[in-house]
């Protein structure tokens, strides 16, 4: 099921807290915990709440409450493959809207704004060139790497609300033990494997191809064509499973056929579809 839990049931514990706040330094040189340097000054946040309520007032947020996305199943394109290379956030783990929700809490905290809209075709950019990019946007300086933790923790936070795609789950299903997989992703390897392991899907996927483990992200072909070596697999023997147009595009310049995984919007009825 797609949707949220009510910010009571997140479940954090006050450990879980305490390793929150213990990533909440500002950049060096500021003084005291739980603070952050914004355009205004210093902001205190260490005694800031874990709701997460206030950030979940989104077109597709909203949306994905009223109602589930339907079920459709995907048309695959002809042809034998011999490797499946999938992308994991909003390919095989419906984590995108958990994962604005994290960006949303973080970057609040340093006056940063980041649009829904632009966030989902931004989808497969690392973690570190979005907030590099927002600070070039939007003339802030955010310590990448601090901003970069935060919102990382604050996703695993919401870990427990993770559920599989189905449309694709079936596909791993059916094939796995019959063909080689790899994850192909533009998040931390952390990540994708905290993604994985909440979904019992770990021990599906051959190799993890992710952010740490390439120079040029997609829609440059580098991350697959580095997966289909470490698999053995020709590229054009691949088949790709992407729910963004950077990530298709990136299969395209490898050379590799694809199949395209509908965003939250467009699964949802056609009443209820996402207008920006």
């Amino acid at each position: 099921m797609w949707g949220f839990a009510d910010a009571n049931d997140l479940g954090t514990t006050e450990a879980q807290n305490a390793n929150i706040r213990a990533g909440e330094k500002g950049p060096i040189g500021d003084s005291g915990e739980g603070q952050h340097r914004t355009t205004g000054g210093v902001r205190d946040v260490g005694t800031e709440g874990r709701d997460f309520d206030s950030y979940t007032d989104t077109p597709v947020l909203k949306m994905m409450k009223r109602k589930p996305p339907s079920r459709k199943k995907l048309k695959l394109p002809h042809g034998s493959f011999k490797a499946y290379l999938f992308d994991c956030d909003g390919t095989i783990a419906n984590s995108m809207p958990l994962h604005y929700i994290a960006w949303k809490k973080a970057l609040g905290e340093w006056n940063c704004e980041f649009d829904e809209k632009l966030f989902y075709a931004w989808g497969g950019m690392p973690i570190v060139e979005i907030i590099s990019t927002l600070n070039e946007r939007h003339g802030l300086s955010m310590p990448v790497e601090i901003v970069s933790d935060r919102k990382e923790r604050l996703y695993l936070e919401l870990l427990p609300q993770l559920k599989a795609i189905p449309e694709v789950l079936e596909h791993i299903e059916a094939q796995h033990g019959r063909i080689p997989f790899a994850v192909v992703s533009g998040s931390t390897r952390e990540s994708v494997t905290a993604s994985l392991a909440s979904l019992n899907l770990l021990d599906r996927f051959d190799i993890l191809v992710c952010a740490e483990d390439y120079k040029k992200s997609k829609p440059d072909p580098e991350a697959f064509l580095l997966a289909a070596a470490k698999l053995e697999v020709a590229p054009k023997a691949c088949l790709v499973f992407e729910d963004t147009e950077m990530g298709i595009q990136a299969a395209a310049a490898a050379g590799m056929a694809s199949v395209r995984i509908p965003p939250p919007w467009e699964r949802i009825s056609a009443s209820q579809n996402y207008v920006g």
